[in-house]
């Protein structure tokens, strides 16, 4: 069987006023001034609000049931009967210091798992518990940014709109966002890189510029798993938050997103630049899901296909490159041993690579007009400047795969240069 695909590779003031008066220390703070009220909600005792007394300090919140909070007053809310630790913590110009109280829920209250925000985006108590989405980069508008405060045209990115698959140069469209109900869980899987703002690179350790056209920053971040989501009502709007270092989409500093629309089939999330008048926003769908069935929707997919086998002496391909990596067609640096060529339904796809060192190759196999169908396995190379031949078996696998994406160095955000030639499919 001959199967056409698109070939990608990726390599991967603050103002100081003049004072004569001496600055004073603040007192260390004690476990009366972090003490606080416990008072159910008037809709229902499994909704708890938590109040701080001492209102001139930062308080954060562990609602002891895998949620967390912050400010003055926070509510935390137990779907659950049982016993739960509640700890609140105060950050004061003389230090922080915790203090813990039990609070008891007599009942389960399983309509707090039932309101359609919850539904929707975890599939609800009645589905599997959780959900996952992904941008939805087939689809023009997934990604844009727009001014802060609004202008009349309203919460749109009207500075910018992204087309379908546009952003495709950037470490987005593989991440995964899991929203489960038990603990309020929130996993974020990135695959090792991350998609940040310019000014936010400082976060990042070992941050580097995108390629054109984005003009901000991929950032090594491995998976951020076990961390929590929660709604927040705030003068009417419904607010969508993520914990630790986890975000959703592109991280322009904040982790607070809101809620412009949550259906079965649709996240839509506007947000806030930490560093700029600016409000991003974002859509997603669930993993899988394939919005893009308007036609009348343009969506640009790459035309340059290949049959497999690919030896870059009877075809020159045309690659896309990801990540900041370049790529282009040389003679072979070394004509010896296993690949002595010039240049440089079957289930097993593999090719010779050429490395400066072991390592890690990660194949995957995607729909190139659904980038969220996909499969991707690892092998291992073991050489150093030698040529060798590595085999990913793909059997029992199924989908409508017609993209081969390649990382030669994967999960190395500055790997180096890697040679590749006779790719087959086998």
């Amino acid at each position: 069987m001959k199967t056409k695909f698109i070939i990608t590779i990726f390599a991967l003031i603050t103002f100081v006023t003049a004072c004569k008066k001496k600055p004073s220390l603040e007192s260390p703070p004690t476990t009366e001034d972090a003490a606080f009220s416990v008072t159910p909600s008037a809709e229902t005792n499994n909704i708890v609000i938590f109040t701080a007394f001492k209102k001139d300090a930062v308080s954060q919140w562990d609602f002891g049931n895998s949620t967390k909070g912050e400010g003055i007053s926070s509510k935390g809310a137990y779907p659950y009967k049982g016993t739960y630790t509640v700890t609140h913590t105060i950050y004061t110009q003389g230090g922080n210091i915790s203090t813990s109280k039990e609070v008891i829920i007599e009942n389960d209250d399983l309509t707090l798992l039932s309101s359609p925000n919850i539904v929707n985006l975890t599939g609800g108590i009645n589905g599997k518990g959780y959900k996952t989405w992904v941008i939805d980069s087939s689809r023009d508008g997934h990604f844009g940014v727009g001014p802060n405060p609004a202008s009349p045209a309203g919460l749109v990115p009207e500075y910018y709109f992204a087309k379908a698959f546009e952003q495709a140069t950037v470490d987005m469209y593989n991440d995964r966002y899991t929203f489960r109900l038990e603990g309020f869980n929130f996993d974020m899987v990135t695959r090792g890189v991350v998609f940040i703002d310019d000014l936010a690179a400082a976060e990042f350790p070992g941050s580097f510029p995108t390629p054109p056209p984005a003009e901000n920053y991929n950032a090594p971040l491995g998976d951020q798993l076990g961390e929590n989501w929660e709604f927040i009502d705030e003068d009417g709007i419904t607010y969508l938050t993520t914990s630790g270092k986890s975000f959703i989409g592109f991280y322009a500093g904040v982790r607070k997103y809101q809620v412009l629309k949550l259906s079965e089939n649709e996240l839509s999330l506007r947000y806030l630049d930490a560093n700029a008048a600016l409000a991003w926003y974002l859509r997603l769908v669930p993993e899988g899901y394939e919005s893009n069935t308007d036609t009348s929707t343009p969506v640009t997919v790459d035309t340059n296909k290949y049959t497999l086998p690919i030896d870059f002496e009877t075809v020159k391909p045309i690659f896309q490159g990801f990540g900041g990596s370049t790529d282009t067609i040389i003679p072979n640096p070394n004509p010896s041993g296993i690949n002595t060529s010039a240049t440089s339904t079957n289930s097993s796809i593999s090719l010779k690579i050429y490395a400066p060192g072991p390592g890690t190759l990660r194949i995957k196999l995607e729909s190139a007009a659904n980038s969220s169908i996909f499969v991707e396995k690892d092998v291992n190379f073991t050489k150093t400047n030698e040529w060798e031949e590595v085999s990913i078996d793909f059997t029992g696998e199924s989908g409508k795969y017609n993209r081969l994406v390649l990382f030669p160095g994967w999960s190395v955000a500055t790997a180096g240069t890697f040679y590749i030639d006779d790719i087959l499919q086998k």
